[in-house]
């Protein structure tokens, strides 16, 4: 692990016990690892913000497979974008409908453009990005 240096934060009483009740429901051992995670989102948040950033995004789409050559389309756009396109999964969640789960990676607004072209197929029922700065802390 890196060097670590110890910080002091005062908090009133009542903000520590909401803190205190928050990290205990998330699970975390100790108050300083959920204030790094915390800090840690925040950064990520930041560098996101910024559309020539590097990140890495997960898209995920529920759509119908009975829809008009909509699997054509998504395949051929991330071929078309192979260098941004790390891997897919599709799974089938029943006899009409699939989840299909695409990793990016690239520049936010590129990425955010490739995304939302997938997301606004015809056939699309559903559709996520979550986002992951690259350079992650």
């Amino acid at each position: 692990m890196a060097q670590v240096e110890r910080i002091g934060v005062s908090l009133d009483k009542k903000l520590l016990s909401m803190f205190d009740k928050l990290i205990a429901a998330k699970g975390y051992q100790s108050r300083s690892e959920a204030i790094r995670d915390m800090i840690r989102e925040q950064l990520s948040t930041e560098r996101l913000s910024n559309p020539k950033a590097e990140a890495v995004a997960v898209v995920g789409l529920v759509y119908d497979h009975h829809s008009t050559k909509l699997m054509a389309k998504l395949t051929d756009l991330q071929h078309s974008h192979l260098l941004q396109t790390i891997c897919s999964t599709h799974v089938h969640l029943d006899e009409h409908d699939c989840l299909e789960v695409i990793v990016l990676r690239g520049a936010v607004g590129e990425i955010n453009r490739m995304a939302e072209n997938i997301v606004s197929q015809k056939g699309v029922k559903l559709g996520r990005v979550n986002f992951v700065a690259a350079d992650a802390l």
